[in-house]
């Protein structure tokens, strides 16, 4: 095989040669657009999903939808604490753009004036002035609107005002922000009122949110009416069916195919989850020497062992070396009991402490993303076949061990 002409592109948000088990949550994406434009009340959306399910590949396919509409459309990736902003930080370079396209044009729009002067309000009253965020608006504040200091009132305020210039502009406002789980909860809070405020309006503007499983829970501490606000698509591992999909379809395009037990071996050991599916894709591509253009069962088995070498260094290692030495002994101790979701007690058990003693780990490890609770008093990995790497890098547990 030609390995310049390889189809796959394992890499965190890169999109797939074949988008493959994906068509319903893009149909009720672009459902929701259509009806948000034509000011029909419609849910936000929420992805949910382990890492390497594609989230951010489907963000992206929602991205080009909205586009295609005439969206106004702004894209924002949360991050976690060490390079964590607050949510403000995050929306104002983005939201500034938004309000700059909407009050232009030949035909001036006061709604997009005001939304300006509003959003002006908005930066001087929650004092942002790190020189980054200081800009330039030509224009008065507008006094008495979202210029509180509180965000829940004023972040509600300033995204009506937004709503309000698209819809006089005929247009309409997608804010898409990805690892929305690492929004701070108050924050979340804030913007979940704010997407209240402007879906009782019906204005033209909508969220569409991407994160981990434990970001559903979240939400509905912040707010208990965010499960009616929001949708919330499930997205997970592809089934045998659509990953064959996506292994097959690029490489016929290209005059080859995997055998059917290549396709089986590939899907056994990858449990379907797409950007595991990418790098065995690509290794067997480049491993497959066959005349025929066939990849063989032994090419996919070959592609384990680079596959496999290469997530423990990229994808497993990165996270694992984040951790602190308890929280080591910790993922490793879940690790150990198995694959499927596990007790807490049973985890300070193999620890040897009392459940109260390793509950602050747990939030720790809940807030950096490596695990989350998918049922009361349950646990489990947030990144999938992570127990595997972490028996292949600490053969032997002890929970005495200083990892």
């Amino acid at each position: 095989m030609d390995r310049a002409k390889n189809p796959f592109s394992p890499g965190a948000g890169s999109p797939p040669p074949e988008l493959a088990g994906r068509s319903a949550i893009l149909e009720n994406a672009m459902v929701a657009l259509e009806r948000v434009k034509n000011g029909r009340a419609e849910k936000s959306m929420i992805l949910v999903g382990l890492r390497g399910v594609g989230k951010t590949v489907l963000l992206g396919e929602i991205q080009t939808l909205a586009e295609a509409r005439q969206y106004k459309v702004t894209f924002i990736e949360a991050h976690e604490s060490r390079q964590k902003k607050s949510l403000p930080a995050l929306l104002i370079p983005h939201l500034r753009r938004i309000l700059f396209d909407l009050n232009r044009g030949e035909m001036v729009s006061e709604k997009a004036r005001k939304a300006l002067r509003i959003f002006k309000s908005f930066i001087s009253a929650l004092k942002i002035k790190t020189s980054d965020l200081e800009f330039s608006i030509d224009m008065d504040a507008e006094t008495g609107e979202a210029d509180s200091g509180d965000l829940e009132v004023d972040l509600a305020a300033l995204f009506v005002a937004i709503g309000e210039a698209a819809k006089d502009r005929k247009t309409a406002v997608a804010i898409i922000i990805d690892e929305l789980q690492y929004v701070d909860e108050k924050e979340l809070s804030a913007m979940i009122m704010a997407i209240h405020r402007v879906s009782q309006k019906s204005l033209p503007l909508i969220l569409i949110g991407a994160g981990l499983p434990q970001l559903v829970g979240k939400a509905g501490n912040s707010k208990s009416y965010a499960e009616r606000l929001f949708s919330y698509p499930e997205v997970d591992a592809l089934t045998k069916e659509d990953a064959k999909i996506a292994l097959q379809a690029p490489v016929k395009e290209l005059g080859a195919s995997f055998s059917s037990e290549a396709l089986d071996e590939i899907y056994k050991i990858t449990k379907g989850y797409p950007y595991f599916l990418q790098e065995w894709g690509y290794h067997a591509w480049n491993i497959a020497t066959n005349n025929s253009n066939i990849i063989t069962v032994d090419d996919a088995k070959n592609a384990s062992n680079l596959s496999i070498a290469n997530l423990d260094k990229n994808f497993f290692r990165v996270r694992f070396d984040r951790l602190t030495p308890s929280e080591k002994k910790y993922v490793r101790a879940l690790a150990e009991l198995g694959r499927k979701p596990q007790r807490s007690g049973d985890i300070a058990n193999k620890l040897g402490k009392a459940v109260e003693q390793v509950a602050p780990l747990r939030a720790q490890l809940i807030s950096k993303g490596m695990i989350y609770s998918p049922a009361h008093g349950d646990i489990a990995f947030t990144v999938p076949l992570f127990e595997e790497f972490l028996m292949r890098e600490i053969p032997v547990f002890s929970a005495k061990d200083h990892y």
